[in-house]
This record gives C-alpha cells, sequence and structure tokens, in this order.
C-alpha cells in the first residue's frame, strides 16, 4: 500500500503563498489617503487648476518683481509721446509695444506695476478676512447657545452694510489711502461671509463621531477645535476666500476707478482705467491693456476657486 500523508486544513493554509493585492494607484492597501491628499492628487489632473495656477503664479511674481518685466519708471511722463504709438506685435519684445497715455507715461510699465497694489490689497484682504471672519465662526458654531446668537447677530449687522458703499464712506474719512487703510476697510466690512460658511461647517463637524470620541476621552476644547474641528471644516472656506480674493481685487480697482483708492501718485488698474475713459473712443488701448490684466487675474483666481471646490466635494467628482 501507498504512504499516503494526510495534510490538516491548518498545514494547507500555512503552505498557500499569500497574494498581497495593491489598488490600482499604487498604494499599499489599508493605506487610505486624507482629503487634502486626495483633492491634490484630483487637482493635478484638472486643466482648469493647471492653467489658473500658472497665470496666478505669473501675476505674483510680476507683483513682487516688477523690475524683472520693465526698466521704465511707470510715473516717468513725457508729453513729447503724448498717445504715442499704438499696440504693434512687431514690438512685442519692446517696452513701448503698448503705446502711451495721455501723459507720456508707458502703458506697459504701469500694467506691470498696478498688478502690486491690486494683488497685495486682494492678498491683504483676504488674509484678514479668512482669520477674523473664520475665527467668529468657529466659535459662534461650536458653543452655541448665546455666543452663537450673539455673533451671529453681530455678524448680520455687519452684512447688512452694502460693502462698496461702505467701503466708500470709510475711506472717504482718510487722507492718505495707502494699501494699509485700504485694506484695512475691505477687511472690515468683508469677513460676514467667511465667518457665516465657517458658522455652517463647524456645525455640521461639532456632531460627528470623531469629535464625540475625543470629547468622551477628555480633550480639551483648545485641542478639539484646533485638532479635530478645524482642519476637517475649513475646506469650504478656502474655496470661499480662493473666490473672493478676485472679488477684493476688483473692489479695489473700483474704489481706485471712483477715486477713493490709491492716490494720484499711486499706479493702479483702477486709477489707470479711470484716466483711460476719457480717450475710449480714440484711443481705445488704453483702456484694454489694464482692464485685460485685472480681468484675467480675476477670472485666473475664480476658475482657481471652482477648481479646488471640485475637489473638496465629493460629490462633485
Amino acid at each position: 500500500m501507498p504512504d499516503v500523508t494526510k495534510t490538516t486544513p491548518a498545514e494547507a493554509a500555512a503552505e498557500t503563498p499569500v497574494v498581497t493585492m495593491k489598488p490600482a494607484d499604487g498604494r499599499e492597501a489599508g493605506g487610505a489617503r486624507s482629503l487634502w491628499s486626495d483633492a491634490w492628487r484630483d487637482l493635478r489632473r484638472r486643466p482648469l487648476f493647471v492653467i489658473s495656477a500658472l497665470l496666478i503664479l505669473l501675476v505674483l511674481l510680476v507683483s513682487a518683481f516688477p523690475g524683472l518685466f520693465t526698466s521704465t519708471d511707470p510715473g516717468s511722463g513725457d508729453l513729447q509721446k503724448h498717445f504715442l504709438g499704438s499696440p504693434n506685435l512687431g514690438h512685442f519684445f519692446q517696452e513701448d509695444w503698448f503705446g502711451y497715455d495721455r501723459q507720456g507715461r508707458s502703458i506697459y510699465a504701469r500694467v506691470v506695476y498696478g498688478a502690486r497694489n491690486s494683488v497685495m490689497v486682494g492678498v491683504g484682504v483676504t488674509l484678514l478676512v479668512t482669520f477674523f471672519g473664520g475665527l467668529v465662526g468657529m466659535l459662534a458654531g461650536y458653543f452655541g447657545g448665546f455666543w452663537d446668537s450673539l455673533l451671529s447677530r453681530i455678524t448680520d449687522v455687519f452684512f447688512g452694510i452694502p460693502f462698496l458703499l461702505g467701503a466708500m464712506v470709510v475711506l472717504n474719512a482718510f487722507t492718505d489711502r495707502n494699501v494699509w487703510v485700504i485694506t484695512g476697510a475691505l477687511a472690515f466690512l468683508g469677513w460676514t461671509q467667511i465667518a457665516r460658511v465657517m458658522r455652517g461647517a463647524v456645525i455640521t463637524t461639532k456632531h460627528a463621531d470623531y469629535v464625540m470620541a475625543a470629547k468622551a476621552l477628555g480633550a480639551g476644547t483648545k485641542r478639539i477645535l484646533f485638532r479635530h474641528v478645524l482642519p476637517n471644516a475649513v475646506a469650504p472656506v478656502i474655496v470661499v476666500a480662493t473666490i473672493a480674493l478676485g472679488t477684493y481685487i476688483v473692489a479695489e480697482s473700483t474704489l481706485s476707478y471712483l477715486g477713493l483708492g490709491f492716490g494720484s501718485d499711486a499706479v493702479s488698474w483702477g486709477a489707470d482705467i479711470s484716466d483711460a475713459t476719457q480717450d475710449i473712443r480714440n484711443n481705445p488701448h488704453t483702456l484694454i491693456f489694464p482692464a485685460g490684466m485685472l480681468s484675467i487675474t480675476v477670472l485666473a483666481f475664480i476658475m482657481l476657486g471652482d477648481a479646488v471646490r471640485e475637489a473638496l466635494d465629493p460629490k462633485l467628482r
């Protein structure tokens, strides 16, 4: 009789090779990504995000280092060059290819240097309203009760003030309107939307299981707010702030157009648009270039905000 050796189920399982399944994207099994890493992975595949990010990077580079793009003084005028020249692609690599305005100033140099003030105001206002509005909304949404009623009513009062009209009233009280004054005036009235968005996100987040577990384990209020609630509620705030940045740039340009923004010595897209409207029929290029740069910049931030919103919202994927 042949010697037949029986194998137990345990021994058979031990001898069976183990096959490890990996996801299609190369991650190890069980290595789940966070919301931010997943959103970044999705953003890199979106042409809308890539194009808007490149445009914003270019605008930031121009505003930070205008001397790299032109050596012409934007405030230096020569009346002999009064409306001299017009846009000419043959002079694309020359600094006068935009032509000159009524005071003989280089339109190209003024467009380049005008980016600095407009972008500084937009970024500064966005940072201030995100910090203050986010703080107010987080406290109101998390604590609720009396604090929610108090902070919400204060937010409603500021929300009822027309944004541009209120900024005009505030800025009219200042004779020297520099970057800090304009930024402070716009931030003083523009934080309400961020506060409402943050409040709603915090109210939704504070009832999550991981927040309840942190409370049950004895975590303090500060740790719960900044370790558990804020990271999971800040996504919609980032989207709103990104889109609002373009709005604040438009607000600064509008105030400068109305003569309530930067002074006459400062270079601003809004001030140049205001000057160009006087000659729009005979010299439309004096208006097209500053207005075009303003539109492209605002559009880039809106496109970036839309891309970020779609990446952070699972329902839109």
